[in-house]
């Protein structure tokens, strides 16, 4: 088994003349160690999503350069640091065992954020094991999942303060029900709550779609009388109390946007900062948000979908089972992860922390579109997505996060500067 020196070995791949590299020292993107087993390169350039990024983003860019449609540099460099991800040539780090004499190359990734499958595995993998060993303790966990009304997930896109200002809402009352649950006033803030949550912007179809998954501690820490920490698990909500976390969401984001100036008497043009700053990245989040095609010879026309076709009102509602939904707001709390399960946590947080995109679900046919299986079928029916290679690539850039877009964010007694953290995480 190959092993990494203390202090590993890196060198980087620079050109000095065509066809010929020259070896320079680097820092490491991956360390081989002991406890991943054996190494497999992934090879990118033979899967399907990095053929049709590499062969169309050219042309992807040069139509909106017609257009006079300017592309976000953040955009691009997502894009172009993709097709270096896991490629020799761009870098790598030499691993050596001094035992066998085994030699390992370990290209270097693009550590981006956006869609690459590779390093959103790896941070997903990475934040679940932290968020474990080092953040929870061992304390009962629920999930609280928050959908959004589609006219309030397109600013949600591109809005790092609205993003924080909801999210903040979202979580003061989820709070207040935890309270309640414990027999304690809501109103009290002595009684500390904890929760994490991972900002998630895409839905199973690629599409747009800004939600979060707040896993919050199922119970209430409390100071006794000899200045102890003391934890009380409360019970489950019930059905009329997921409602009323909804109903408060509801009516404290209708505030929020009435105090900021985007209520609804306010024209769409005078509030849509976006469609003036920005507007390739308005038609992007736009036409991936009401599922249309946004570039390529059918831009404008309605997805294709693939299944069979069902009757919407035969099929059972979710209604009433640990979910409610007001005015749009849809707030989700049935899954609940028991204190000592530590396994089911993680593969909890991983699914709340994984990258947009699965490679094992995208197909290509052989018109030379694509198809891209859904995790799950549709109320109608649906179970595919059928994509112009042009119009993938138009859907990965709205997906791209902007800078200083927080996607994990920490609340309560779990936040980094809260005064009883240490008496709370392992």
């Amino acid at each position: 088994m190959a092993k990494a020196y203390p202090h590993p070995v890196t060198y980087l791949a620079e050109e000095i003349s065509p066809g010929y590299c020259a070896l320079v020292p680097a820092e490491p993107d991956l360390i081989v160690r002991e406890s991943v087993g054996l190494y497999v390169p992934r090879n990118p350039e033979k899967t399907i999503l990095y053929n049709v990024v590499a062969g169309h983003l050219e042309t992807f860019l040069a139509r909106q350069q017609e257009r006079d449609r300017v592309v976000p540099r953040f955009v691009e460099q997502e894009l172009r640091a993709f097709l270096y991800c896991g490629v020799l040539a761009r870098g790598f780090l030499r691993v050596h065992c001094d035992a066998c004499g085994l030699d390992r190359l370990v290209p270097y990734s693009c550590k981006r954020r956006g869609f690459c499958p590779s390093c959103g595995g790896r941070r997903m993998a990475d934040t679940a094991a932290h968020l474990v060993d080092r953040v929870f303790p061992e304390a009962p966990v629920r999930q609280w999942v928050l959908s959004l009304p589609y006219s309030l997930r397109y600013r949600l896109a591109y809005d790092a303060r609205l993003v924080r200002d909801v999210l903040q809402v979202f979580v003061r009352a989820v709070f207040a029900s935890v309270r309640r649950r414990g027999g304690i006033p809501a109103s009290d803030r002595k009684a500390r709550c904890g929760a994490v949550t991972f900002v998630q912007r895409f839905g199973d179809a690629l599409n747009l779609n800004v939600h979060f998954h707040t896993l919050a501690i199922d119970g209430i820490y409390v100071i006794d009388d000899g200045g102890d920490l003391e934890f009380r698990r409360v019970g489950p909500p019930s059905d009329a109390e997921i409602a009323r976390v909804a109903n408060r969401v509801s009516r404290g984001v209708v505030r929020l946007l009435e105090r900021r100036g985007l209520g609804p008497r306010v024209s769409a043009d005078e509030s849509d900062a976006l469609a003036q700053s920005q507007p390739l990245l308005a038609d992007l989040y736009g036409a991936s948000i009401s599922g249309l095609v946004a570039a390529g010879p059918r831009a404008g026309a309605r997805l294709s979908r693939v299944g069979d076709a069902v009757e919407v009102e035969d099929l059972p509602t979710a209604s009433g089972r640990s979910r409610a939904v007001v005015s749009g707001f849809s707030v989700h709390a049935g899954v609940c992860i028991s204190a000592h399960n530590r396994l089911r946590l993680e593969h909890l947080f991983r699914y709340a922390g994984r990258p947009p995109l699965a490679t094992e679900r995208l197909t290509a046919l052989p018109d030379g579109r694509l198809l891209y299986r859904l995790k799950r079928r549709w109320r109608d029916g649906t179970s595919h997505i059928v994509f112009e290679p042009l119009d993938l690539v138009a859907r990965l850039a709205a997906l791209v996060p902007p800078p200083r877009f927080n996607l994990v964010r920490y609340h309560g007694i779990l936040a980094p500067c809260a005064a009883l953290r240490r008496m709370v995480v392992p």
